[in-house]
């Protein structure tokens, strides 16, 4: 089972990558439970899909588009967990964010049901999504 819970974190990203969301969002299970870490606007648990995806534009929209996992080093298995090492950056009206971070997914029948996320520098992260959340609203 690790191996196919590898794979479905890899589909994932690669969905991610090449931005077709509706692929990566069938990998995600309805009733999802995603710890978006910090304390910035964007930060708590969501729970299901309801939840999660109007987050996730969000901040697509709060970086004009620009939050991207731009590079994925690792994924690797343990039982139902699956961690990734990856960086991730962004950039809204001259302030940019770019770190390393880990995810760590559980992956239950081929869906990601649980995840975690790390940062390298929450407290910048935190400045990023809090800002351009400012910039967005005003």
């Amino acid at each position: 089972m690790p191996d196919s819970n590898v794979q479905t974190v890899q589909n994932y990203f690669a969905a991610l990558a090449q931005g077709d969301l509706d692929a990566a969002g069938a990998l995600i299970a309805d009733d999802v439970v995603w710890h978006q870490p910090g304390g910035n606007n964007l930060s708590g648990d969501k729970v299901g899909k309801g939840e999660l995806f109007p987050m996730l534009g969000a901040m697509a929209e709060f970086s004009g588009g620009t939050f991207a996992i731009d590079q994925v080093d690792e994924v690797m298995a343990n039982g139902d967990l699956v961690a990734a090492r990856i960086h991730f950056k962004g950039d809204h009206g001259g302030v940019s964010m770019a770190m390393n971070g880990v995810d760590l997914l559980r992956v239950e029948d081929g869906l990601i049901q649980e995840v975690w996320l790390f940062s390298g520098d929450q407290e910048s992260e935190d400045r990023f999504w809090d800002h351009t959340a400012g910039l967005a609203r005003g």
